[in-house]
């Protein structure tokens, strides 16, 4: 089982918000000084919230792995993930590991960055590409997805493991057999690793994120 869902939180009535998330996501919020920051924090965990109670999970304990991972204490069979970008959050819900990644697409990003950090092959293949910062958005949320995945985040070197993209993409000597997937949303790529295909994302309005009550 796995659902992966995104919501534009440009509009999230943040007051609103702030009333319906926990008091350890309240400090993160406040940690931000932006307000667009906030929307994103505050927006990220009511549409985790959401997806897992379309799964009847109504009471989740949150915790942390040595590598910063979030997941849920529990419910052994629950995996989930989180990412924002701009003004999208992306949540996926699995019962198996998962990593996602949203960014985006920023036409004026620095390629050295894929030069100094990249596996050579995909530098390469970015630098021929008709569209090298297209490109370069399909392995960036690709890589970081898997990194995600692992619970190792940044930990893991960007140059320790190589993404092939050709008719199916896949991590090179992958023992796992790992899925990778990657969509186009507006101006925005987003990358998902786990155990399962994803054939479809679910979008949701900014105002299904909140209870429809008055405050």
């Amino acid at each position: 089982m796995i659902k992966v869902a995104y919501c534009n939180v440009e509009s999230l009535d943040l007051k609103k918000a702030y009333k319906l998330v926990s008091q350890n996501r309240k400090e993160k919020i406040d940690f931000y000084r932006f307000e667009k920051d906030k929307k994103l924090s505050a927006g990220a965990y009511l549409l985790l919230k959401k997806l897992l109670e379309e799964e009847d999970i109504t009471k989740p304990a949150f915790k942390t792995e040595k590598y910063g991972k979030a997941y849920i204490s529990n419910y052994d069979n629950i995996h989930f993930n989180l990412s924002h970008s701009n003004r999208i959050v992306l949540c996926a819900i699995s019962d198996m590991a998962v990593g996602v990644d949203v960014e985006y697409i920023d036409a004026e990003i620095d390629l050295s960055i894929a030069k100094h950090y990249f596996y050579n092959s995909e530098y390469e293949t970015i630098m021929k590409s008709e569209n090298p910062p297209d490109e370069f958005f399909k392995y960036w949320v690709l890589k970081e997805s898997y990194m995600k995945y692992t619970g190792l985040g940044m930990n893991l070197e960007l140059d320790s493991f190589e993404i092939i993209i050709k008719d199916k993409i896949r991590l090179k000597n992958d023992n796992e057999n790992l899925k990778f997937n990657l969509f186009d949303i507006e101006n925005y790529k987003i990358g998902i690793a786990g155990n399962y295909d994803v054939h479809d994302l679910i979008e949701y309005d900014v105002g299904e994120l909140y209870p429809k009550v008055q405050f």
